[in-house]
């Protein structure tokens, strides 16, 4: 077995790689760049910078005190950017993308939402145009409003004189039907005389009325959201999960490189050389297996080592964990530029299909945006994608502070996945070509 040959090429490969500025910086600084936009937007590392507003605009037709409140609560909101704009240049805002959602509050919706509170007849309809990508946005802007809305409309129907006349209107309907019309008139009918005179207490009281009745009532408890993470008090980082993805896109970028520089070598005539010396076939792809996955855990390295120092990423699960999965990942990106190289007819050819089927596994795979955010089937059929395994187990042993047994399965896929590209390599390797 020769050594000598295989130890020289693996020095040769190293040393075109490193003296090859190109390949440095797509390697290794544009992924911390990329690393570092992504986790910044989102949220970083759990600092109390201000996220992005939710751009809408309102128009309000009604404007009742009712509607007036409401939009000002709106406003108010910290999760919103609110404009006030007619419905034309409001509906022009959202097809053109500019605003993610608008609301237009018909004119009487003040009157006719309290009469509905105590009648549930003839409801105003409040329109909600959404952009058509955005629609968890719209769901978001529905839950404000519906909260602010139920707020504002019973502060108006306990203490305001809109409530007060829809009251008056309630009893004098419930005074003239029939118990056969109505069979719970008793019972409405004290519902509607109780209402009427908390609202004339609340009216006499002014200033000195409780305060849950000034303001109207609001949701009937609190939801505490707890972040849960790899330790308690401990932020969720942003970044972690972004240096992940970046991490796995660009060295499966560098084993396209590997795969396209053994074709172009062939082209070029240093293969008839390299046949020529005192090495065997086995050898070559054991050679190049190893320089491949060497530089590999250079890149590795060199972008965690950045996210630790810079961006305050932590390995709060299991060290051994993350040394085993950038191993076994780096190995198997080395016997996928092997497998590019085998099947491959032409440097430029193989080049672009192996940039398109890793952007496709890189976005499947959960690296550009966390994969809870797919669809559940996409989820589902993410699975057969290593480059998901290496991002969930990447997760796992980083900001989630898991321990080895979380990173045992995706080692265990990426070692099959390595195995599998290995032997499509030695099968359809060309040696005597």
């Amino acid at each position: 077995m020769s050594y000598t040959a295989i130890r020289a090429l693996v020095r040769t490969d190293i040393r075109l790689y490193l003296t090859d500025r190109r390949a440095l910086i797509v390697g290794i600084v544009i992924p911390i760049l990329i690393a570092a936009f992504f986790g910044y937007v989102f949220g970083g590392n759990g600092s109390a910078a201000e996220l992005g507003r939710i751009p809408i605009a309102v128009d309000d037709e009604d404007q009742s005190n009712v509607s007036r409140a409401i939009v000002a609560d709106l406003v108010k909101d910290p999760m919103l950017e609110v404009q006030a704009l007619e419905r034309a240049p409001a509906t022009q805002l959202v097809r053109s993308g500019k605003v993610q959602a608008a609301a237009v509050v018909p004119k009487g919706f003040g009157d006719a939402a309290v009469r509905a509170l105590f009648r549930s007849v003839d409801k105003p309809r409040v329109e909600l145009l959404v952009d058509p990508s955005q629609t968890g946005t719209g769901r978001i802007v529905e839950g404000l409003f519906t909260q602010y809305g139920m707020q504002e409309i019973t502060k108006e129907a306990f203490g305001g004189a809109t409530g007060r006349a829809a009251l008056a209107q309630g009893l004098d309907w419930v005074n003239r039907v029939s118990s056969v019309d109505q069979p719970d008139r008793a019972e409405l009918k004290a519902l509607l005389e109780a209402a009427r005179n908390l609202s004339l207490r609340q009216t006499a009281a002014g200033s000195s009325a409780a305060p849950s009745l000034q303001r109207g009532l609001s949701i009937p408890y609190v939801l505490a959201t707890t972040k849960v993470t790899s330790a308690q008090d401990v932020p969720y980082n942003g970044y972690a999960h972004s240096f992940a993805g970046m991490t796995v896109q660009f060295i499966l970028f560098a084993g396209i490189d590997a795969g396209v520089l053994l074709l172009l070598t062939r082209d070029r005539g240093i293969w008839q050389r390299l046949r020529a010396a005192p090495l065997q076939k086995w050898q070559f792809l054991l050679a190049r297996t190893f320089a491949t996955t060497l530089i590999s855990l250079f890149q590795f390295t060199v972008i965690y080592a950045v996210a630790l120092t810079v961006f305050n990423v932590r390995i709060s699960g299991s060290l051994a964990g993350l040394v085993a999965l950038a191993v076994m990942f780096c190995v198997l990106n080395a016997t996928f530029g092997l497998m590019l190289a085998s099947v491959g007819r032409s440097a430029g050819a193989t080049r672009g299909i192996a940039m398109m089927v890793t952007l496709l596994l890189v976005m499947i795979g959960g690296a550009w945006v966390p994969s809870f955010v797919f669809p559940k089937w996409l989820q589902q059929a993410s699975l057969a994608a290593p480059t998901r395994w290496a991002v969930d187990g990447l997760d796992a042993v980083t900001w989630r502070g898991l321990g080895f047994e979380a990173a045992l399965t995706p080692i265990i896929v990426l070692a099959l996945s390595a195995a599998v590209c290995l032997a499509i390599a030695i099968w359809r390797f060309r040696w005597e070509d």
